[in-house]
């Protein structure tokens, strides 16, 4: 009788250790698939997923995920290559587009020359404005399809925000009284450093700035905060949260009748991201709240 029990007990003993032995090894197969399935994504590869497991669930697995990881790959690769196509495109178009525009404006000014009876003249200036929102519209498609195409601004260096506002301000100064809008600033004496493009954060100012000329309200409040914070705040009757939370879409327009694109805030966002930045727009008391920020190196 004891016998047989220790016979049990030694049978139980080298049944648990098999079960302990299972249950390690496919530990260890599930961390091998894992550490496969990581860096075939980090690597972008064909090489296919192989662990040495004996267990054919888990290299039945291994293999299922090697297919998808296959189709995976194909459609990235569909998508990067519509992606440059399309990208391409908008660059072909908009250049296409600059040349008769040109051409155009060209002859508008050759006809705005002539003896013309005034009726005729107050149609001309009326065709010379449409003619030069269109330049302007494509000009900016152009911008932004170079920017996607070849990101200019991988440059960088070191950036006192405080001058790159005050120059800003100083260029749009007389935009802004033409609207009738008196900016408020407010920086700090001691300057704030960033490792920037300066091309780039400038085009990132200007285009918010011209946001702001086009749909406040009468008054522009900016601040630099001493933790490199940008705010730029400005009254508006025309925008809700929901026109707020898109305003960073590509070709978005709060108002079509506006001489604007939707691209000059996406081409901010694009930019601000590319350097490491964060921009977020808010809406709050009838009033729009542009942050932007910029990490610092210390």
């Amino acid at each position: 009788m004891v016998t047989s029990l220790i016979t049990l007990c030694i049978i139980l003993v080298c049944l648990l250790l098999l079960c302990l032995w299972k249950i390690i090894s496919m530990r260890q197969a599930a961390e091998d698939l894992r550490r496969e399935f990581a860096e075939r994504l980090r690597e972008d590869t064909n090489v296919a997923i192989d662990i040495p497991c004996s267990e054919k669930k888990i290299r039945a697995l291994a293999a299922d995920i090697d297919r998808q990881l296959k189709l995976l790959r194909k459609e990235h690769i569909r998508f990067i290559r519509g992606d440059r196509e399309v990208k391409e495109a908008i660059t072909n178009i908009s250049h296409d587009l600059r040349t008769p525009l040109t051409a155009i404006c060209g002859y508008m000014d050759l006809l705005s020359q002539e003896d013309l009876p005034e009726l005729s003249l107050k149609y001309l200036r009326i065709i010379e404005n449409r003619i030069q929102t269109m330049k302007d519209l494509t000009e900016e498609l152009f911008r932004y399809s170079i920017i996607l195409s070849d990101n200019p601004y991988n440059i960088r260096e070191n950036v006192c925000l405080n001058s790159a506002l005050e120059e800003c301000i100083a260029a749009y100064y007389g935009a802004f009284k033409a609207s009738g809008i008196e900016p408020d600033i407010q920086l700090p004496l001691a300057p704030v450093c960033r490792k920037l493009n300066p091309q780039a954060l400038s085009r990132i100012l200007s285009n918010i700035l011209s946001n702001a000329i086009k749909y406040s309200s009468g008054v522009f409040f900016l601040s630099l905060s001493p933790d490199g914070t940008i705010r730029f705040k400005n009254p508006s009757d025309t925008l809700d949260k929901i026109q707020t939370a898109h305003l960073f879409d590509r070709f978005y327009t709060v108002d079509n009748r506006k001489n604007a694109t939707g691209l000059g805030l996406a081409i901010a966002r694009m930019l601000t991201e590319d350097m490491d930045g964060k921009i977020e727009a808010d809406y709050e008391n009838n009033t729009l709240i542009i942050t932007l920020w910029f990490p610092s190196e210390d």
